[in-house]
């Protein structure tokens, strides 16, 4: 599948109390391409169960799952996986699950990282953060620039991530964002509807 337009992220606090997949399911319905599970917790059980009914839902819209840092997880679920700086190597990532899956690994605002990611195998290589992030508000920031200069320097597509909003989302694109990868702007919603229109309206950006 093509690897561009809005690359979903869940986050556990804020999708707590049933909201993961009717919220989950929402965002996919608007649109979004890429669903990241991400869960922290050491509840193993529940993770597996969460992940498998969110592959059944990436199934039915014709979207990729992507494990967030659980090489084993993404292995049962034949999904896809994100690895942090600190999440194991995307080498040993890309033998065990083939050429064929997703793999996206973290590069903060460093071009070297990214160098390291593609020649381990990365799918898609991720910058971040951009703007103020809830979810990592100590991470090192980003430049529209260092999208410039990824551009030029990789084929593999490039995710932009960390506090973006609608408002800013269409500038990172411009600079060369094949996909934003989104949370809080996305999810941090009172209804599954409000989150179909909002992934709806961050899909349209790519037209």
């Amino acid at each position: 599948m093509s690897l561009r337009g809005l690359y979903a992220i869940t986050d556990t606090p804020l999708l707590a109390g049933g909201k993961l997949l009717p919220y989950a399911e929402a965002a996919l319905a608007g649109g979004a391409r890429l669903l990241q599970y991400r869960d922290k917790s050491g509840d193993a059980v529940r993770r597996f169960d969460e992940a498998q009914a969110l592959a059944e839902l990436c199934l039915r819209h014709v979207a990729t799952l992507i494990i967030n840092d659980d090489l084993e997880l993404a292995a049962r679920l034949g999904a896809g996986l994100h690895l942090g700086q600190t999440d194991g190597s995307l080498a040993t990532a890309r033998a065990r699950l083939g050429t064929d899956v997703v793999i996206g690994g973290t590069c903060h605002a460093q071009l070297e990282l990214a160098e390291r990611a593609v020649a381990e195998g990365a799918s898609y290589i991720a910058f971040g953060r951009f703007f103020n992030s809830n979810t990592k508000p100590g991470a090192p920031a980003a430049t529209v620039e260092l999208l410039d200069q990824a551009r030029a320097r990789f084929a593999q597509p490039i995710v932009a991530i960390g506090g973006v909003t609608l408002g800013t989302a269409l500038g990172l694109i411009a600079r060369g964002a094949s996909m934003v990868a989104v949370i809080h702007a996305l999810f941090a919603a009172d209804s599954a509807t409000e989150v179909e229109d909002r992934a709806r309206a961050f899909a349209a950006l790519f037209d």
